[in-house]
């Protein structure tokens, strides 16, 4: 396995593999890499083929940060993640110092898929997600590049910038990777401790109330009950519960089909989730 640390020393190394014709899937990650991961490589593997490359970027992105103290606490477990892609057969780990120059001046806004929801909670986050996928599959140059159906409103974002924006990149959702208990696999529940860890189920209970209550047409105040079931657990806080339409975003009324997010505070650590009712 080969780490590259330079962005300007990945991008000739994607130029070499464009000559000779290989087949490259990209996972762009933030680190502290987990399950949901695993799987991700997986896909990409098989988008690549066996001769193919399979490249991990570990990079986090100060620009999709709205908090400096959320920034400063994502974990950074990088010898961890090293183990962790060598084990699961990936070619070329990705780890720039930053991506950034010390002046850009250059950002990509999408104005439509990242309203609301994440977009409206935490400002910025979107501009920063659009940018720096953009400079990963130009310095990568992948032919395709996946990304976690968990993250469904980056990932809308991901396909309509790839669409706009021409990317030559194939986008490729992946299915949500789920602990026994219904829990998402993500980095951050590493900052959850062990009551925490237990509450944040709450995030699952309420997908699976809100599905009921869908299959038994009991809709009426759906929203306040979904956040009063979580709110009694001691530390957890809703941020906001909706359901959208799984294209564009807009807010729908609950039915058979849609989808469901949520983001939800369990201590000091947001979580979010979504998935179809």
């Amino acid at each position: 396995m080969k780490i590259i640390r330079n962005p300007a020393a990945m991008q000739r190394q994607s130029q070499r593999w464009q000559r000779e014709g290989a087949r490259v899937g990209l996972v762009p990650t933030m680190g502290a890499l987990h399950a949901g991961h695993a799987s991700l490589i997986r896909r990409a593997r098989k988008v690549a083929g066996a001769k193919g490359i399979v490249v991990v970027s570990i990079y986090v992105n100060p620009t999709q940060f709205n908090d400096a103290k959320d920034l400063r606490a994502y974990p950074r477990p990088l010898a961890a993640d090293k183990k962790f892609c060598r084990a699961e057969g990936v070619d070329v780990v990705f780890a720039p110092k930053s991506l950034y120059e010390n002046d850009a001046s250059t950002a990509i806004d999408e104005t439509a898929v990242s309203l609301g929801m994440e977009g409206e909670s935490r400002p910025g986050h979107f501009r920063g997600v659009a940018t720096v996928v953009v400079k990963l599959c130009n310095l990568v140059q992948p032919s395709a590049a996946i990304f976690g159906e968990k993250d469904w409103q980056q990932a809308a974002l991901i396909r309509r910038v790839a669409r706009d924006l021409n990317l030559p990149a194939r986008i490729i959702v992946a299915p949500t990777v789920r602990a026994a208990d219904g829990l998402a696999c993500s980095s951050r529940n590493v900052l959850l401790n062990e009551s925490e860890r237990q509450q944040a189920t709450a995030l699952w209970q309420a997908i699976g109330l809100a599905r009921a209550a869908v299959r038994n047409g009991n809709l009426r105040g759906l929203k306040r009950r979904l956040i009063l079931s979580i709110e009694q657990h001691l530390t957890a806080k809703v941020d906001y519960v909706e359901f959208f339409d799984k294209k564009m975003m807009r807010p729908v009324k609950p039915m058979k089909g849609v989808r469901m997010a949520l983001a939800v505070f369990i201590g000091k650590t947001r979580l979010i989730d979504n998935a179809r009712l």
